[in-house]
């Protein structure tokens, strides 16, 4: 019995320790029940929403504080709520602001993490920000397609991160990179 309750415990630390996934994966159902809409909602709405996905890692490589991965993310969803409340710039224009000043404060100040990290997290910003932007630039049809990869490719950052233990926690890594998968295949597989 004592064995049997054992491995019963370990099974449940287990699963408390994919706790990430679990919240990645009500994420993915909550949007999938709040409806994706017509392919032009779907695209636009998620080809703005990977811009953010790349500039997260580039604010965690500026300030070098992994562990704020969830609180930062918590502010982008605030911020990413009051743009679209006050509705006077396009999401995707403050996003590319604020991209080009953590680019440019990079350069000039370095980062904590060093000239490495901080120039793979820019390349990041750079190839995922093309993607999305060509995404929301072209016809649907093929942007689906385009913010789709963006996402799946932006699954695969995460799997790097959380392997390599870098610029985010591993946790947020682990949560970011299953709902990444998700809404790839969301926007494949269900518009």
């Amino acid at each position: 019995m004592q064995g049997q309750e054992t491995a019963h415990h370990g099974r449940g630390r287990a699963l408390l320790r994919r706790w990430p996934t679990a919240v990645a994966l009500a994420a993915a159902a909550l949007i999938v029940g709040g409806g994706l809409g017509d392919l032009d909602e779907a695209v636009s709405g998620f080809g703005e929403l990977m811009l953010l996905l790349p500039l997260e890692y580039l604010i965690l490589d500026r300030i070098g504080r992994r562990g704020a991965s969830w609180p930062v993310v918590g502010s982008l969803v605030v911020a990413i709520v009051a743009i679209d409340i006050l509705d006077v710039v396009p999401l995707s224009a403050v996003i590319v602001a604020a991209a080009l000043v953590l680019l440019v404060w990079g350069v000039v100040a370095g980062t904590p993490d060093g000239r490495a990290i901080f120039g793979a997290q820019a390349a990041g910003m750079l190839g995922f920000g093309a993607m999305a932007l060509v995404g929301l630039a072209v016809d649907p049809d093929l942007g689906r397609y385009l913010v789709a990869a963006g996402w799946l490719l932006h699954g695969v950052w995460d799997v790097v991160h959380l392997k390599l233990d870098k610029v985010v926690s591993r946790s947020y890594a682990e949560a970011c990179g299953v709902v990444d998968v998700a809404v790839a295949a969301m926007l494949v597989f269900l518009l």
